[in-house]
C-alpha cells in the first residue's frame, strides 16, 4: 500500500478534477483509524427531480456516494481507484436538505476494496445506502476517480 492521503490532498484532488469540484464536497472528518470519510454537500438547483422541487435526483446522489466511497478506501492506499461495481438503495427521498455522506472502508485487499456509504440529510434520517468494489491493484497515485 502507499502512503495515506491527508486532508489537504483529498481536499487538492476535489478540487482539481472539474467534475467532483461542481459538486461542492466538503470534508468534515477524516478519521484513519475507523477507515471513514465523513463529508457535506449543499442541495443546488443542479441536483433537482424537477425544476422547484427541492427533491435530490438519484443520479448526482449515485455520483457523490461513489465519489466518496472511492476517497474512503483512497485516503488509506494513497491513490484514486476505479470502480468495479456500485449499487445504491435510496431508502427515502432527499428533499430540501444539504447531505451528510459517511464512507467507511470495509475491505482493503490487494486486489479489491470494498466501501459502505450511508447518505443522511439534516434531521440525520438514513435516506440511502450505497456499497461499492473498487480495483485496489490498479491503483495510480495522481489519479481519482
Amino acid at each position: 500500500m502507499s502512503a495515506r492521503l491527508s486532508q489537504a490532498q483529498i481536499e487538492e484532488k476535489f478540487r482539481t478534477s472539474p467534475f467532483i469540484a461542481w459538486l461542492q464536497l466538503r470534508i468534515e472528518e477524516v478519521d484513519y483509524d475507523s477507515q471513514t470519510l465523513t463529508v457535506t454537500v449543499p442541495m443546488r438547483a443542479e441536483f433537482e427531480r424537477s425544476a422547484g422541487s427541492g427533491q435530490w435526483h438519484g443520479g448526482p446522489l449515485a455520483s457523490i456516494i461513489d465519489t466518496v466511497g472511492d476517497f474512503a478506501l483512497a485516503m488509506m492506499v494513497g491513490a484514486g481507484l476505479p470502480t468495479v461495481n456500485f449499487r445504491v438503495d435510496y431508502l427515502r427521498p432527499a428533499v430540501n436538505t444539504s447531505l451528510r455522506i459517511v464512507a467507511r472502508s470495509r475491505r482493503i485487499g490487494r486486489t479489491f476494496g470494498v466501501a459502505d456509504v450511508d447518505v443522511f440529510n439534516q434531521q440525520h434520517q438514513l435516506l440511502a445506502i450505497g456499497r461499492a468494489t473498487y480495483a485496489t491493484g490498479v491503483a495510480q497515485p495522481g489519479v481519482s476517480s
